[in-house]
């Protein structure tokens, strides 16, 4: 059985949409063999060391998270990529508590394939970035040494969302202040959404 976070009780306590879906799913990843965390302002289960679901609330729909998603077999055709640029998460959507009582087998199961996952040191092996550096990035880049050796210590994630959100303006100057906003927290070997 899971240890619970006071602080994700506050969280759930908080919760305005989705409360009685995404505590269901909070009591079956705490009957299960994680951990509950508090990070990234919301509730995260971890085992062996490492980050292995998180709850998520859209408007649409909730969501259970799995961070490596894309190791685990997926007979049921459940998971999803969380957006256009995932790629290691999944996630098993759902809009109301009937659906999650209906899948409470599956979810067990995926998580404990991914816990097991996480046990035996299963990693995701990305396949080179075809991301292009936008201009402006690498002008700042290469305009400031220690910009350039923050960016470097970067985890490849970190960096891949920078580039995804600069060069995602289609103006040059746009793209210009992005960098500019961002430089900041890069210094700091942060990324975008790290506090």
């Amino acid at each position: 059985m899971g240890t619970p976070d006071r602080r994700c009780g506050i969280w759930f306590d908080r919760l305005d949409h989705w409360q009685e879906e995404l505590r269901a799913l909070r009591a079956l990843l705490l009957d299960g063999p994680v951990d509950e965390a508090f990070k990234w302002r919301g509730p995260v289960y971890r085992a062996h060391g490492g980050n292995i679901a998180i709850l998520w609330g859209f408007k649409a729909h909730c969501a259970l998270g799995f961070f490596k998603g894309v190791l685990l077999d997926d007979p049921e055709a459940l998971l999803v990529a969380p957006g256009p640029n995932s790629r290691s998460a999944r996630m098993i959507c759902f809009t109301d508590l009937a659906e999650v009582e209906a899948r409470e087998d599956a979810v067990r199961d995926y998580l404990a394939r991914a816990v097991e996952n996480q046990r035996t040191g299963r990693r995701v092996t990305f396949a080179s970035d075809d991301l292009e550096m936008p201009e402006e990035l690498s002008a700042a880049l290469a305009a400031d040494p220690d910009l350039n050796a923050a960016f470097e210590a970067l985890t490849p994630g970190r960096q891949r969302g920078y580039v995804l959100q600069i060069s995602g303006a289609k103006q040059s100057a746009t793209r210009a202040r992005r960098v500019e906003k961002w430089a900041p927290l890069i210094l700091q070997g942060k990324g975008m959404h790290d506090r």
